[in-house]
């Protein structure tokens, strides 16, 4: 079974940034396949937040655009996601996320393996 290991979340004030990182203990899928970070807010849906494809296509959430940036390893089986100009409304707990296939997956369904999430406070 493959593992997802999200990192770097933390406390940080509004305006500040963070990293997260989000490694995979081997190759997800035999072949090619898609990463993606999603939030989830208390009492709020999991919701994504960017995602990317084999090829470095990606997807912003309009929330995030602008300040976010998804970006991937594949020789270390690990995504990125550098959150700047960070809200208070950032705040969540961060679900890293892959999917088999070539495409740019941004639908919850489409991603059968989870990381267990990291949690991101911005204080105002």
């Amino acid at each position: 079974q493959v593992e997802l290991v999200e990192s770097g979340g933390g406390v940080v004030q509004a305006g500040e940034s963070l990293t997260l990182s989000c490694a995979a203990s081997r190759r997800p899928f035999r072949s090619s396949y898609g990463m993606g970070w999603f939030r989830q807010a208390p009492g709020k849906e999991r919701d994504i937040v960017a995602a990317i494809s084999w090829w470095n296509r990606t997807y912003y959430a309009d929330s995030v655009k602008g300040r976010f940036t998804i970006s991937t390893d594949n020789a270390k089986n690990t995504v990125y996601l550098q959150l700047n100009a960070l809200k208070p409304e950032d705040t969540a707990v961060y679900y890293c996320a892959a999917a088999a296939g070539s495409l740019v997956y941004s639908r919850k369904n489409e991603y059968p393996l989870w990381g267990q999430g990291t949690q991101v406070t911005v204080s105002s």
